[in-house]
């Protein structure tokens, strides 16, 4: 049976996302049929991220390092993610923020012995921080946790990235979807109105594409139930440099084929 080594799984996830923001920052020129399979790849990225996030948690010699290394690639990264997704995402805090957030929360559920007491404080101050500014928001946080305080190996790997999913099912299903509703039996309004948003998140054909996503995020399980535990080749500073130089390039493109205004770019989202 296929085991696959920390190096393997990783670039998996770097070539799972960029195959994923290549669909977002060029939607304009991909052939709808290349969209759905690079936009269902893209699925994998965040659930191996944040497993190797706890992995990278639990062994690091220097947490303060760490932490200020991923801000560091974050605020680089930050222009040119936002030129690349922000039509799609808005403009939240990119993914190595989402990152630093979710080792802090690491630390504190290791620091605070109370646990009744970090729940507390996670629901109420980590939970809407992270839905309002952070991408991935509180499902990203909470499957990096979830990979930390599950115990058993098996469970672990396969538990949070459904759970995931299943905070996204809900979402659209149960609340979205039915606010819209009620909204246009309160106004009169045309309900398919109600969903007509600027750029990409009003293109039904992305819409369409944007839901293949949880398919990788359910493959992702598979692939870190064959995790044998390994490191494999060490990747160094691989991930970092790739990160923000390929959000550059999405965005050099982009703007040179005329998908997004050089107006936007600002050395800070907002």
């Amino acid at each position: 049976m296929l085991k696959l080594n920390a190096f393997q799984l990783k670039w998996v996830a770097i070539i799972a996302m960029a195959l994923n923001h290549v669909v977002i920052a060029w939607w304009e020129i991909i052939p709808f049929g290349l969209a759905i399979p690079f936009y269902a790849v893209g699925g994998l990225t965040f659930p191996i991220m944040a497993f190797f996030v706890v992995e990278g948690y639990k062994h690091t010699r220097n947490l303060k390092r760490y932490i200020l290394r991923v801000l560091i690639i974050g605020v680089i990264a930050a222009p040119f993610h936002f030129l690349t997704l922000g039509q799609a995402l808005g403009p939240n805090l990119n993914i190595m923020f989402t990152i630093a957030l979710s080792l802090l929360v690491l630390l504190m559920y290791d620091k605070i012995k109370a646990k009744a007491l970090f729940w507390v404080l996670y629901l109420l101050i980590i939970v809407p921080v992270s839905l309002f500014l952070f991408e991935w928001s509180f499902p990203g946080v909470t499957m990096v946790l979830l990979f930390y305080i599950i115990q058993d190996e098996k469970a672990r790997r396969i538990i949070p990235p459904i759970c995931a999913v299943a905070y996204q099912f809900v979402l659209s299903i149960f609340i979205a979807i039915p606010v819209a509703i009620m909204k246009a039996m309160e106004t009169g309004a045309d309900t398919a109105a109600l969903f007509e948003m600027d750029g990409l998140a009003g293109d039904p054909q992305f819409v369409t594409v944007s839901a293949t996503f949880i398919l990788g995020m359910l493959f992702s399980s598979v692939l870190l139930a064959r995790f044998n535990g390994e490191r494999g080749k060490p990747m160094k500073w691989l991930f970092y440099i790739f990160y923000p130089a390929h959000f550059a390039v999405l965005a050099v493109v982009a703007v040179a084929l005329g998908f997004v205004d050089l107006s936007n770019l600002t050395l800070w989202p907002w």
